[in-house]
């Protein structure tokens, strides 16, 4: 199983970018998909989940952290094995290494999708830098 992101560099306050997930070696559309991130000094933050279906009928399924609602986006295409995350109005907070992890088990929750225990496999990370 592998993980490799793509998409991160620098960017500067303000602007936005989008990172890429490609998943191989396991059956993608059955796993939860969530993206986190860990900037210098801090711990592992989740900043967006999506479950396992987005076949549109199954209500809200995307959670996001309080610190980037309304600013992150997190989507997925089971066809090409991808998750996305679309980062929009970056500031200097955003400055991390950010990570996509996939969960199989069915106790990934509203509650429980930032438990980091909860993820089976974990990609290398792509740095964000966000300048002023």
């Amino acid at each position: 199983v592998q993980l490799v992101e793509s998409g991160g560099g620098r960017v500067q306050v303000g602007g936005s970018l989008r990172l890429s997930c490609v998943a191989s070696g396991l059956p993608f559309a059955d796993y939860a998909i969530s993206w986190f991130r860990q900037a210098p000094g801090k711990e592992r933050e989740g900043v967006a989940c999506m479950t396992r279906y987005d076949d549109g009928t199954r209500g809200d399924n995307r959670h996001y952290s309080d610190s980037v609602k309304g600013r992150f986006t997190i989507s997925r295409d089971n066809r090409k094995n991808t998750a996305y995350l679309q980062i929009n109005t970056v500031t200097p907070e955003d400055t991390a290494v950010y990570s996509c992890a996939v969960s199989g088990t069915p106790r990934l929750k509203r509650t429980t999708w930032t438990w980091t225990y909860l993820y089976d496999y974990w990609g290398q990370g792509t740095q964000v830098t966000v300048s002023s």
